[in-house]
């Protein structure tokens, strides 16, 4: 059964659902030195890139939430992917069960407002839509125009840690972490 994916636009951007179509635009992103520069630091293969890519289908068909691909609304042009995941890392602390946002552009669309625009969106769908009022995020402390993107969304750090060898930065935005109502927006 194909999960319904929603549509979002911005004044700038469309997010909708990955497609088989994707994939040469994913995999020309995902193995840029530049983009992978702090996720992993090492370019994706194509196989990676698929699996990335079903990866986030997965998401939204068992969690009913997931990544969006984020293209230009003017020209069509695949500017990156932001959304949800829970990823079920082995880091401390645990963020298992609390929505983690994430987002990676293109090269070509670096520095040019795309990010936080894309990264707003998903928020506001998040909001009225996710299970948890917190949400997270694992940013490489090198990575300062994502911590700006973070900020700038309202995201606070809140611990540092290494992750994959390098130090990293945990972000959350929503209830505190260890407040009685992290993670869960429903009161019994």
């Amino acid at each position: 059964m194909a999960a319904v994916i929603p549509i979002i636009e911005t004044d700038r951007l469309r997010l909708r659902g990955h497609r088989v179509e994707d994939l040469d635009a994913c995999i020309a992103m995902w193995s840029d030195t530049e983009v992978v520069r702090f996720i992993g630091g090492k370019p994706s293969t194509p196989q990676q890139t698929w699996m990335r890519l079903l990866a986030y289908a997965g998401h939204w068909s068992l969690l009913g939430f997931g990544y969006w691909a984020i293209e230009d609304r003017q020209t069509g042009a695949f500017v990156g992917d932001v959304g949800f995941a829970d990823f079920k890392r082995d880091v401390a602390p645990s963020m298992r069960g609390v929505p983690e946002i994430g987002w990676a552009l293109a090269t070509p669309f670096h520095g040019r407002g795309y990010g936080t625009q894309a990264v707003r969106a998903a928020l506001r769908w998040g909001d009225e839509n996710l299970p948890s009022a917190r949400t997270v995020c694992l940013i490489d402390a090198e990575n300062a125009p994502s911590i700006r993107v973070a900020e700038k969304c309202g995201y606070r750090a809140f611990d540092r840690t290494a992750y994959d060898g390098r130090t990293t930065l945990f972000f959350s935005r929503g209830d505190a972490p260890g407040s009685e109502t992290a993670g869960s927006r429903n009161k019994d």
